[in-house]
């Protein structure tokens, strides 16, 4: 029985390092096109959002364009809320699972 070829795509991410690498980018490229949508939706300029987010401009411009991967939850948060979203904690093992709070 003839085996089926790889893609290059599948032998890559077979690979635990590229994986855990092409997630990573995945993630930054997410809040890229969430801020380049929402910005665009809601006709707001970098220094606007940074302004009303309480934040420079600079963030806001290095989010958009990717090169941003290292920001707070804080920050993070009020670019978010002014845009109309916010950060929800999803347990990844599914649904069920608790945090018992002390």
């Amino acid at each position: 029985m003839k085996r089926k070829a790889k893609s290059t795509y599948d032998e890559f991410i077979e690979n635990k390092n590229q994986k855990k690498l092409i997630d990573k980018e995945y993630r930054e490229l997410l809040i890229s096109e969430l801020l380049l949508a929402a910005m665009e939706e809601d006709l707001i300029s970098v220094r606007k959002l940074a302004a009303e987010a309480g934040v420079s401009p600079t963030i806001v411009q290095s989010l958009k364009s990717g090169k941003k991967t290292n920001i707070t939850i804080d920050t993070l948060s009020r670019i978010l809320d002014v845009i109309g979203y916010r950060i929800v904690l999803v347990p990844k093992s599914g649904p069920g699972k608790q945090l018992k709070m002390a």
